[in-house]
């Protein structure tokens, strides 16, 4: 896997700070207010993803209409919220890209929605494993029996995992 270099980075304008909590706040709530520094940076890098430095750390990622935690945010600044809780032999598979199959979902929070990101943790320690997309809401997700419940977005030990600064 190849390294995630930034190219260049610069602060981001008061309009553009507003513009990113807004969406940080409809993903994880008032939990977004977390992520609020004087100075927040944006790194132009290869990724996939729009990635925001607060205190030279990538905490905020982007992407189109929706913004949400790395997994270094939400392990330095926990929040509540938008987790798919998943059993301890799906761990081995997750933290090495594996999308999350509907066998290894233990719990799944209330505000989980199809195509909005959220956190995949483990059942033990509730410590964040990744960033996933849902293929379908909560309600849907508990119903289903087999198949892939939400895509990877962002896991430890990737390239945005390793970015350093």
């Amino acid at each position: 896997m190849a390294d995630l270099i930034i190219k260049k980075r610069h602060a981001i304008k008061k309009s553009q700070l507003a513009a990113l909590m807004t969406k940080l706040t409809e993903n994880i709530g008032e939990d977004a207010a977390l992520y609020n520094a004087p100075m927040i940076e944006i790194a132009e890098t290869a990724s996939k993803f729009n990635i925001y430095i607060i205190d030279k750390k990538p905490l905020i990622m982007e992407k189109d209409d929706w913004a949400f935690p790395t997994l270094r945010g939400a392990v330095s600044r926990p929040f509540s919220g938008r987790r798919i809780v998943v059993d301890m032999g799906a761990i081995p598979y997750m933290i090495n890209g594996a999308d999350v199959m509907r066998p290894g979902i233990v719990s799944v929070t209330d505000d989980v929605k199809a195509g909005q990101p959220a956190l995949a943790v483990d059942e033990s320690h509730d410590k964040p494993l990744a960033v996933v997309l849902p293929l379908y809401d909560a309600k849907d997700i508990i119903a289903l029996e087999k198949g892939k419940a939400a895509k990877n977005l962002h896991y430890i030990g990737d390239e945005l995992w390793n970015l350093e600064i």
